[in-house]
């Protein structure tokens, strides 16, 4: 019984120290420095909540014509309100099954602790009011920016060319889910998807950001 004690709290203490040092180790390890004479062109929002992170970019023409297929399947793009464009990747069973922490279930928790094939949520928002604790803003120049909207596209798995959308399943009137690309697991999970989107638009963050806190932390330290 000692050694299954002392088994479990040193795994304990090095998952902690995994999860630390995933958020104070940068990653890229050296900062990227955009050209001063673009930079700050587009302003992207990071939406935290307790375990989930969301990407907003904001809508325009070009935006709406780029993502024309989520308005097929009936995100409404050119809603007179909507300003802004979010994103969230995640494992399908939790994502699907848990609206509201009202439904948590125990399958869609045993797939999110073991391997799970992933789904993207996309949603419109009216003005999103900032600062507030659950909101981060980053500048990026165009060429980032491109990187960021090619990320999110490339994140969404398709068929013949065309994108997947989930039939039949929504949060609301105003938001979709499609099939992604990738597996979802409690270790490489939405915060890390996240993370990554980040990265391509040259934003540092840790090496390692399974949760909405750590990621906070890293970009506070890099940004």
């Amino acid at each position: 019984m000692k050694r299954t004690v002392k088994r479990f709290f040193t795994a304990v203490v090095l998952l902690l120290l995994a999860v630390a040092c995933g958020a104070l180790i940068p990653r890229p390890f050296m900062p990227v420095h955009a050209s001063p004479e673009i930079a700050g062109s587009r302003r992207i929002l990071l939406l935290s909540g307790p375990i989930h992170t969301d990407i907003a970019i904001p809508l325009d023409d070009a935006l709406r014509a780029r993502f024309d297929f989520v308005e097929s399947a009936g995100v409404p793009l050119r809603h007179p309100d909507a300003e802004w464009l979010i994103f969230g990747w995640g494992g399908r069973a939790f994502y699907l099954e848990t609206p509201t922490w009202g439904d948590l279930k125990p399958l869609p928790v045993l797939r999110a602790l073991s391997l799970d094939r992933s789904v993207m949520h996309v949603d419109i928002a009216a003005r999103i009011v900032e600062p507030q604790a659950s909101v981060a803003g980053f500048e990026v120049d165009h060429p980032e920016f491109e990187r960021l909207v090619t990320f999110i596209s490339n994140s969404f798995r398709r068929e013949a060319g065309q994108a997947v959308p989930i039939r039949n399943f929504s949060y609301g009137p105003d938001d979709r889910f499609f099939e992604a690309r990738g597996y979802f697991n409690a270790l490489f999970g939405c915060n890390t998807w996240t993370a990554s989107a980040l990265r391509s638009a040259g934003i540092r963050t840790g090496m390692w950001n399974p949760f909405p806190a750590t990621l906070g932390v890293s970009l506070d330290l890099y940004n």
